[in-house]
């Protein structure tokens, strides 16, 4: 049994067969979900570039035929769909409430590179998506496969309190992903000694010699510790060490990961959050992230 049982798909008014709809459709076949094909136009005047009435209804009406003949298509495939066409002007707050009038458990979305200046001045959307979605996230950047093959769990470790039970969600998602798409589960963890020292006693602290080697020797433990009750199988575990985001591209890149199962904080300061490993990884162009919330 599928762990989703709805599914949102984000599009734009120029998105058309893309990879997160690929996704979004074989983790619908594969799992008899219902599928909620939702593209919203950003009706932002700034420059008067939707200024002309006859325009939009253009592309109003040239989007509600691609969404019918879309939905055609993958109902003759054995799909059930539901399609509907947004013109807002907060794409970000219409996409929560579709997710809570739909009451969808996942939504799928492409994800949209952005250029280092803009991401300076203007928050991503995949970020406020990240910060904000009361779901899961699955933000996909390119697929080899409709369906993943290798799908590897990233736990934190460095976490306290509810950080522990978000781990074992991460796992579980995981897990129940694999089994739905007779995919390889792996489980991975980063050793980032510099974060921990950051996190557990503030920055500038002079540490003890040999702190780095016990902060190894305990995560390592606990990583195994998870893998053992999960039953991975120890060849399965990855066991990476130095900067986060680092590591973790890295580790995409040379083991060709379709999906990484990331663990999502929910942050009170947007501050705290754009520092989130989660939404940096998003930049690599090779990851298709899942991303499980915490629950408060």
């Amino acid at each position: 049994m599928s762990q989703f049982k709805r599914l949102l798909v984000m599009l734009g008014p120029q998105m058309r067969h893309t990879p997160a709809l690929q996704r979004a459709a074989a983790l619908a076949e594969s799992s008899g979900a219902l599928l909620d094909l939702n593209v919203f136009i950003d009706d932002v005047d700034t420059f008067g570039l939707m200024s002309d009435s006859r325009e939009r209804e253009r592309l109003l009406d040239d989007n509600r035929q691609w969404l019918a003949d879309e939905a055609e298509q993958l109902r003759n495939a054995g799909l059930d769909v539901s399609t509907e066409l947004l013109l807002t002007r907060d794409p970000l707050g219409s996409v929560l409430e579709q997710v809570e009038r739909l009451g969808c458990d996942l939504m799928v979305k492409d994800v949209q590179h952005e250029p280092i200046l803009k991401r300076l001045l203007v928050t991503p959307l995949d970020w406020q998506l990240l910060k904000d979605s009361p779901i899961a996230v699955h933000l996909v950047s390119d697929i080899r496969l409709p369906l993943p093959r290798q799908i590897a769990a990233a736990v934190d470790l460095n976490s306290h309190g509810a950080g522990e039970h978000l781990d074992d969600a991460v796992i579980r998602s995981a897990h129940a992903l694999a089994l739905q798409c007779n995919a390889e589960l792996h489980l991975l963890h980063v050793c980032d000694a510099a974060r921990t020292h950051i996190a557990d006693f503030g920055a500038g602290t002079v540490t003890m010699p040999g702190f780095d080697a016990n902060v190894r020797t305990a995560q390592h433990t606990a990583f195994n510790r998870l893998g053992d009750h999960y039953q991975i199988d120890l060849e399965r575990r990855h066991f990476l060490e130095g900067p986060a985001v680092k590591a973790l591209t890295q580790y995409i890149a040379a083991h060709r990961v379709d999906v990484i199962v990331m663990g999502n904080h929910r942050h009170d300061a947007l501050q705290a959050f754009l520092g989130g490993t989660t939404a940096h990884v998003l930049e690599h162009p090779l990851c298709n992230v899942l991303a499980i919330k915490a629950v408060r």
